[in-house]
């Protein structure tokens, strides 16, 4: 399945051609006028997904479900989330800016301090779960041990929702074929402040 996901990828795209793909430019319009951040330095998790394969380089193998993420990421042109949902208790979470000087634990990385540009997804008592929409933390990420998954596509204004709400179910529709999980929410969308069950 991933390997036809990386064929697929590259014979759909090229690094020139990558950029102008409308569902990309979305997310390259969102970072530099929303967050004011070069995309072409800082890329979208998709971008710097699809760029990986297009230089040559294998699509990362982490864990399974990690995998089944990434390959619905490239698929899809989405970024995915995927959380440990035990590591944050199950709190109630929020999508909002950060607040100067909060601190971020990114998977593989240093410690990062936070600026208020930036948009984060957090439990209401302040762990942070991921920088929207491109790192994941260190804290929540999936481990052999994780039972329980939190499946987080993050989209932008001119994203289709089917786009989101597909990429949610090709992932559980997945766990549940390859790694014998189970589904006990339908994918929601959640936008303006509302939430709409799909």
């Amino acid at each position: 399945m991933i390997d036809d996901a990386v064929r697929e990828v590259r014979s759909r795209y090229s690094l020139d051609s990558l950029k102008d793909d409308p569902i990309i430019r979305y997310y390259r319009d969102f970072y530099w006028h929303e967050l004011g951040i070069d995309p072409t330095k800082q890329r979208p998790a998709q971008e710097a997904l699809l760029r990986r394969i297009l230089r040559g380089e294998d699509l990362p193998r982490i864990n399974p479900m990690v995998d089944i993420g990434n390959v619905a990421s490239i698929k899809f042109l989405v970024p995915i989330g995927l959380y440990d949902i035990d590591s944050f208790g199950g709190k109630d979470l929020v999508i909002r800016y950060a607040k100067d000087g909060e601190v971020f634990n990114p998977i593989g990385s240093p410690q990062r301090v936070l600026t208020k540009n930036q948009i984060i997804l957090s439990t209401v008592d302040g762990l942070i779960l991921h920088v929207y929409p491109y790192r994941d933390s260190e804290i929540t990420r999936i481990r052999p041990e994780t039972r329980n998954v939190l499946i987080v596509t993050a989209g932008v204004s001119g994203i289709d929702e089917d786009r989101l709400v597909d990429s949610a179910q090709f992932i559980i529709d997945l766990a549940i074929k390859y790694l014998g999980g189970g589904a006990y929410v339908n994918p929601t969308v959640i936008r303006d402040e509302k939430v709409i069950n799909v």
